[in-house]
């Protein structure tokens, strides 16, 4: 009973998601007070019936009844209770059922925090994201129910994908969901304005609160699955540009700029029509990647389903999604009023290039993915674009990214003079001199070398960034204290971001110096790596709740000195007949010592393993640097300059539609 309770709810509230679409938008267009009233409530009451739906889901995994057919292909008797509660979002139809639920809380975070906006524009906003809504919740409906039975029902059912049996990958989609869905705030706000035909200050003060929370749950969510690609995955890497990790990197990087432009929109009304397509481009990305995980053009170990019927759907959604407002797009943008005018050197200056090139780096990345299956649906020919490719291309148009990034916090609005904007940024200069010279001691590659000394300058321009707003060692301690502490938290969290990203990028360049080695040995044998004795003292067999595993015990020395113990393990999943690693790490925040344990090999009466040993220099600060940028956003939302008290709209400004 419970699972038709829970698709009688998801029925509902596509009937719910319909209506929030059509009557608050009617409303809206008739100036109907009643009509605009509605919006509001027919978010919360979708929401309500998504929370209930999804509840039904999650019941109906945990007490294993096998004849619902998701629990059944997913789920499994001895499967830890944990991963029968995360199992309900590691595969497609629960996956669209989350992104819809998360969808309705968009809806109703909009109708419960937007009681400041104007009735016109709230209503709208929620219309657009109902309408979105109820695309998803139909598709999940008609292609992809969660709730269908099968009969006869199984005695156990066939469990999940024993990779994603890990706590990381359990929490990592409805983060990376959550960023995703997160941009279809923003993109509703560009709807809403192109219909109204008014974009000014106060718009962009209510949109930049959206796009930096999406953007933050973004930024966890990719550095999340970064780090289980590490850690899991056992080939010691983080990021191997798989098209679905491009497709979550895409929206990132127009998110980026988003982010950025909504500030322009904000404090000099300029660059309106630009802010108004990245909030429709981030969110049109985010729906392509989700068509490209489920269509199966791509073969991925992230992919989710290979149904082209799936795909279809998806496609039609997206044609009337990213079609329809690309098209309005190009109706009503010529009736935006123009914005207020800036000198090429200036902060908006170089945050026109800052968007510049991270869209020339989404233009290189989007390239790269979609190319292949292009070709391969045109002219039937198999080729692959990898790392090589996208480290020649991407990498160079992030340097001067990263230049720019340790100047414009400290440039002025509308007009500057670059020469005074240097000489107070002297001494980070300096520090990156000195940085470069010692590293290029080290490094010889010119690449990692560039983008290392990029990253302590972004790093340096962050402190200095702050230092000038609290007039640091210009006057008295006692009162450059009380500055910091009177400092708006956006502010804050902007240096704090930033230094993130050059937390981040010398964990990346750094790891252009690990070593590694794989070696066949047998139990007592000892290998060098990076100065340290790595000896292989005991594999033993140990059982697992529903698995059995092969553990190595590893012993890592330098100079006679124990540093620590590494434990890397081979699980065996009986039910799926499927084989995983565990990754033993060890990590001091400075490096990390990495091992996998291989096969077993018997030779003569002999039994080897082979070891896969990797020395991972500042490998932690590439996630670490993720956290520090994702924390550099809460502390802005945190001002509350970020989320009440926008400038109130004067009657005369913008230009309003009468259609």
């Amino acid at each position: 009973m419970t699972p038709e309770l829970g698709n009688f709810a998801l029925a509902l509230a596509c009937c719910l998601a319909a209506g929030q679409a059509v009557l608050p938008m009617v409303g809206a267009q008739r100036r109907d007070p009643r009509l605009m009233a509605l919006a509001p409530a027919l978010a919360i009451g979708q929401l309500l019936a998504l929370l209930y739906s999804f509840a039904c889901l999650v019941h109906s995994a945990i007490q294993d009844d096998f004849s619902v057919q998701n629990v059944a292909a997913n789920s499994a008797v001895a499967k830890p209770l944990l991963y029968k509660i995360t199992g309900v979002w590691g595969n497609h139809e629960g996956s669209v059922l989350l992104w819809a639920l998360i969808l309705g809380l968009c809806g109703g975070a909009v109708a419960l925090f937007g009681r400041d906006l104007p009735s016109a524009l709230r209503a709208r906003v929620i219309a657009v994201l109902g309408g979105v809504s109820a695309g998803f919740q139909l598709f999940c409906l008609t292609t992809s129910n969660p709730f269908d039975r099968v009969w006869p029902a199984p005695m156990d059912g066939q469990g999940m994908n024993p990779l994603l049996q890990d706590p990381g990958l359990a929490f990592h989609p409805p983060i990376l969901y959550t960023g995703y869905v997160g941009f279809a705030v923003p993109f509703a706000f560009a709807v809403a304005a192109l219909i109204e035909g008014r974009v000014d200050a106060s718009w962009g003060r209510w949109v930049r609160p959206w796009a930096v929370a999406a953007w933050c749950f973004l930024t966890c969510g990719i550095a999340l699955g970064s780090w289980w690609s590490y850690y899991v995955l056992g080939w010691g890497g983080y990021w191997f540009w798989d098209p679905v990790e491009n497709a979550s990197l895409i929206p990132w990087l127009t998110g980026t700029a988003l982010v950025h432009s909504a500030i322009v929109v904000e404090k000099r009304e300029a660059l309106k029509i630009w802010t108004v397509l990245l909030a429709i481009g981030t969110f049109s990305f985010s729906l392509s990647g989700t068509f490209l995980v489920r269509s199966g053009i791509l073969n991925s170990v992230h992919a989710f389903a290979n149904d082209p019927a799936r795909g279809i759907f998806i496609l039609g959604l997206l044609g009337l999604v990213i079609g329809g407002s690309l098209l309005l797009f190009a109706i009503r943008a010529p009736s935006l009023t123009a914005g207020g005018v800036f000198a090429p050197v200036s902060r908006e200056g170089l945050l026109v290039l800052n968007n510049i090139l991270l869209c020339s780096i989404c233009a290189v990345v989007l390239t790269g993915t979609m190319y292949p299956p292009f070709m391969s649906l045109l002219f039937g020919k198999t080729i692959s674009v990898g790392k090589p490719f996208f480290d020649a291309t991407a990498a160079p148009m992030a340097i001067p990214l990263m230049v720019f990034m340790g100047l414009g916090p400290m440039m002025p609005w509308k007009r500057a003079q670059l020469w005074p904007v240097l000489r107070r940024l002297w001494w980070a200069g300096a520090l990156t001199m000195v940085a470069f010279a010692l590293m290029a001691w080290r490094v010889r590659d010119l690449l990692p070398l560039l983008a290392a000394t990029c990253a302590v300058w972004v790093i340096a321009g962050s402190i200095a960034d702050i230092a000038e707003r609290i007039r640091l060692f210009r006057i008295p301690v006692g009162a450059s204290w009380q500055r910091a502490r009177m400092l708006p938290r956006a502010a804050l969290g902007a240096a704090l971001a930033h230094a993130g990203v050059g937390v981040s990028v010398l964990g990346l360049a750094a790891m252009s110096q690990a070593q590694h080695r794989i070696v066949e040995v047998h139990v007592g044998q000892t290998e060098m790596l990076a100065g340290d004795a790595w000896t292989l003292t005991d594999v033993r067999a140990a059982p697992g709740p529903n698995y059995t595993a092969l553990i190595a015990t590893i012993e890592v020395r330098h100079d006679g000195r124990l540093v620590t113990v590494l434990h890397p393990a081979k699980r065996t999943f009986a039910s799926q007949n499927q084989t995983t690693t565990e990754v033993a790490i060890h990590t001091n925040l400075m490096s990390d010592l990495y091992g996998v344990l291989g096969d077993r090999h018997e030779n003569g009466g002999e039994t080897t393993y082979v070891l896969r040993l990797h020395y991972n220099p500042l490998a932690p600060w590439m996630w670490l640097g993720g956290l520090i940028m994702a924390l550099g956003g809460v502390l802005s939302l945190s001002d509350r300059r970020m989320r009440v008290g926008a400038p109130r709209r004067a009657a005369t400004a913008g230009l309003v539609a009468t259609s």
